[in-house]
């Protein structure tokens, strides 16, 4: 399946559309077919599910080496920046500042490198700008 990301006001992404490999065989015939089926001419860009910061995963969880589209995949919300050709997700806290290599927003402070499990581990705290551990 392919992905397409609706663009709105302000490039936001509205939505994101599946169209079958077999319609979308290049970019152009799947913003095509989406445009003819709603009746629209929309701004529409393709996406990838697989790509983050810059780099593309398998079904594994691993990079591989497929191609990495336009820097992150473009779910609602993100904007997409024509002139980096990448989605940025939205910002999640004021502090945080755009990686303009990766267009991923990063801390101030890096996330704790102690081992701490996924569920144990930390949420970001805007107010004294610290990574705070969960369950304290």
């Amino acid at each position: 399946m392919a992905h397409f990301a609706k663009l709105g006001v302000d490039n936001k992404v509205e939505k994101v559309h599946r169209v079958s490999n077999d319609i979308a065989t290049s970019e152009q015939a799947g913003i095509e077919f989406l445009q003819n089926l709603h009746k629209t001419n929309a701004v529409f860009k393709q996406t990838s599910y697989n790509t983050s910061g810059g780099v593309h995963y398998g079904q594994d969880g691993q990079p591989d080496d497929g191609f990495p589209l336009r820097k992150n995949y473009g779910g609602r919300g993100s904007t997409y920046d024509e002139a980096k050709d990448a989605f940025i997700p939205p910002k999640p806290y004021n502090s945080w500042t755009l990686n303009e290599t990766t267009c991923i927003w990063e801390p101030p402070v890096p996330y704790p490198n102690d081992g701490a499990q996924v569920k144990e581990g930390y949420h970001w705290d805007e107010d004294r700008l610290a990574w705070i551990k969960l369950g304290i």
